[in-house]
């Protein structure tokens, strides 16, 4: 079998047809617009497509694409407006989970000569990803220490 059209990516053109007749019985039914349902024939063949042995590799890559596209992560930022800080505090019981393994990292003390430099928006956004990605809840001290960026300060009101 072949298929006709414009060329369109990795799509292969060409595929062989296997029939077999070693299939459970099935059967078509319909469904009429007063909502009768009737049968409309008997299934007594299995026809498998594959693409042909030229057009396999095409199909292989085609396959991994999609894949790969459907297995990527797709992130979301969301600004919550008027919010208390609720979100950001850890739930009863959830203490427990909080990992504290070998791998934590000491920083050095800074001498007050060595300032801290902020990262561009979308560099502190992948970290903070991949920190919340790898455990749920931290402590804005914590967070600090682990993206190394200046702590803000609260504005004090008079």
């Amino acid at each position: 079998m072949e298929l006709a059209g414009a060329e369109s990516g990795n799509i292969p053109k060409r595929f062989s047809m296997e029939m077999s007749k070693d299939l459970i019985p099935m059967a078509v039914f319909s469904e009429s617009s007063q909502g009768k349902i009737s049968m409309e024939g008997k299934i007594l063949n299995k026809f498998d497509m594959k693409p042909h042995p030229e057009n396999l590799e095409s199909y292989r890559k085609l396959c991994r694409e999609r894949t790969q596209k459907y297995m990527t992560k797709t992130r979301k930022i969301q600004v919550i407006e008027n919010d208390n800080g609720a979100r950001m505090r850890p739930m009863p019981g959830m203490m427990g989970f909080i990992v504290s393994g070998p791998d934590k990292k000491k920083t050095p003390t800074k001498g007050s000569e060595m300032k801290r430099t902020r990262r561009d928006r979308g560099e502190m956004e992948e970290i903070m990803f991949k920190l919340f990605e790898r455990q749920p809840n931290w402590t804005l001290k914590q967070l600090i220490q682990e993206t190394d960026q200046p702590e803000i300060l609260p504005m004090m009101k008079y």
